[in-house]
């Protein structure tokens, strides 16, 4: 099966009012939950969870995306660092049964109902892009 990866921004502000709690960024603090709870997922073996330095989100505190090989790559923001995890990996459950990458609204967990920020389509083959 092809990797998936669910990138973290791990500069992401805390909060749209606060940069950093207990002297780290959001971002680090969403990644190490990330992190702690990937032990025990049942998909560890088919994601790769990879902290970035910037995901240009900044106006949207705590910004991830996922990102797979023949698939929308989606992105979110707006995520409360130490509540979201549980809620990231099940959204990343959903986006590895999708053929397409896309996880309708109604059906994603409730912390990411909102909060997309981009939804960005595959890259084509050279086949695929050759075609008329």
């Amino acid at each position: 099966m092809s990797q998936h990866t669910l990138f973290i921004c791990k500069s992401c502000a805390f909060s749209s009012t606060k940069r950093d709690y207990m002297g780290q960024r959001g971002g680090y603090h969403l990644w190490q939950s990330l992190l702690r709870v990937q032990h025990q997922w049942q998909l560890q073996a088919e994601y790769n969870i990879e902290a970035v330095n910037c995901l240009s989100g900044c106006n949207r505190a705590c910004a991830i995306a996922f990102a797979a090989p023949n698939k929308t790559t989606l992105m979110f923001g707006d995520l409360p660092p130490l509540q979201s995890a549980s809620a990231i990996l099940k959204l990343a459950e959903q986006y590895y049964t999708s053929l397409d990458g896309i996880v309708p609204r109604q059906e994603r967990p409730e912390l990411l109902k909102k909060g997309i920020l981009a939804t960005i389509p595959p890259l084509l083959s050279r086949t695929e892009a050759s075609e008329p």
